[in-house]
C-alpha cells in the first residue's frame, strides 16, 4: 500500500509542478472556453430560451455549466497528452520498471489531471454571479464535487486513448473526435428537449450528459424545480461514477499491455 500511494502521489505531483512551470496551458485551458462563453452568450443574449424553463436568465446563464465543462475538458487533452510525451523523451520506460503497480501510475496521472481541472473550473466558478446563477456556499461545495467527478471521467478517458498512442497529432486527432462531440451531445450547448429524436436519444446514452445534468442541479441547489426535466442528481453522480471507473479501468489495462 505505501509503494501504491507513494507512486500515485509522485506522479500526481510531477504533474503539478510541471503545470506551474508552463503557465500557458492555463490561457489554453481557461481562454479558450471564456472566448466561447461571452461571444456566443453574447450573441443569442435574450433570444435563447430553454424548453420548460421559464426563468432562464438567456443563453449566458445556460452555456455557463457547459463552460465549467469545457474547461475541465480541455485540461483533460492538455494534460493526457504528457502521456505521449513521456513515451518519446523515454520516462514511461523508467516509470514502467519500476516496481509501482500499473493501477498506481494510471491513478497519479489522473488525479493529477483532475487536480488542475478543479483548480482553473474553481477560477471560472467565481465567474458564477455575473452570469447570473444563484451560488451559495453549499452549492458551490456540491458543484466542486461533481466536477472533481466529471474530471476524473475525462482524464481517464484521455488516459485510456493517450497510452495507446505514439504521436502528438494523432492524439488531438482523435480527442477532437472523441472529446468533442461529447461535450456538444452532453446539454452544454443545447437542451435535449429540444433537439432532433437522434439527437435526443444520443444524448441520452452520452455519459457527460449525466455529469452536466449533475452539475446544473448542484449550481441551482435551492430552485431545483429549474431542471426538474433533467436526470436525477443521485442517477447523474451514480453514471459519472460508474463511467469514471470504467474508463479508468480501460486505463489500467492499456498501461498494462504497454512497454513505455
Amino acid at each position: 500500500m505505501s509503494t501504491f500511494l507513494l507512486s500515485a502521489g509522485t506522479l500526481w505531483q510531477r504533474e503539478i509542478v510541471r503545470f506551474a512551470r508552463q503557465r500557458s496551458r492555463i490561457i489554453g485551458a481557461l481562454g479558450q472556453p471564456l472566448l466561447f462563453w461571452l461571444l456566443l452568450g453574447s450573441g443569442f443574449g435574450e433570444s435563447f430560451r430553454s424548453p420548460g424553463v421559464a426563468s432562464s436568465s438567456g443563453y449566458l446563464e445556460y452555456f455557463y455549466p457547459g463552460i465549467l465543462v469545457m474547461v475541465i475538458l480541455f485540461t483533460a487533452i492538455f494534460a493526457t497528452i504528457a502521456v505521449v510525451e513521456d513515451r518519446k523523451e523515454r520516462f514511461l520506460q523508467a516509470v514502467l520498471v519500476s516496481p509501482a503497480p500499473r493501477s498506481a501510475i494510471v491513478l497519479g496521472q489522473a488525479f493529477g489531471s483532475t487536480t488542475l481541472a478543479l483548480i482553473q473550473g474553481f477560477i471560472l466558478l467565481g465567474a458564477a454571479p455575473f452570469a447570473g446563477v444563484p451560488l451559495t456556499a453549499s452549492s458551490a461545495i456540491a458543484a466542486a464535487a461533481v466536477m472533481c467527478l466529471i474530471g476524473f471521467m475525462l482524464s481517464s478517458l484521455g488516459l485510456a486513448f493517450a497510452w495507446r498512442m505514439d504521436s502528438t497529432q494523432g492524439f488531438h486527432s482523435i480527442m477532437n473526435l472523441v472529446l468533442l462531440p461529447l461535450w456538444l451531445l452532453s446539454g452544454a450547448v443545447f437542451p435535449a428537449m429540444g433537439a432532433h429524436p437522434l439527437l435526443g436519444w444520443l444524448m441520452k446514452i452520452n455519459p457527460l450528459f449525466y455529469g452536466v445534468a449533475a452539475l446544473r442541479r448542484t449550481l441551482y441547489a435551492a430552485e431545483p424545480a429549474i431542471w426538474a426535466h433533467l436526470p436525477g442528481l443521485g442517477l447523474s453522480l451514480a453514471v459519472t461514477v460508474l463511467f469514471g471507473f470504467v474508463f479508468f479501468m480501460v486505463a489500467v489495462r492499456h498501461a498494462g499491455r504497454s512497454e513505455g
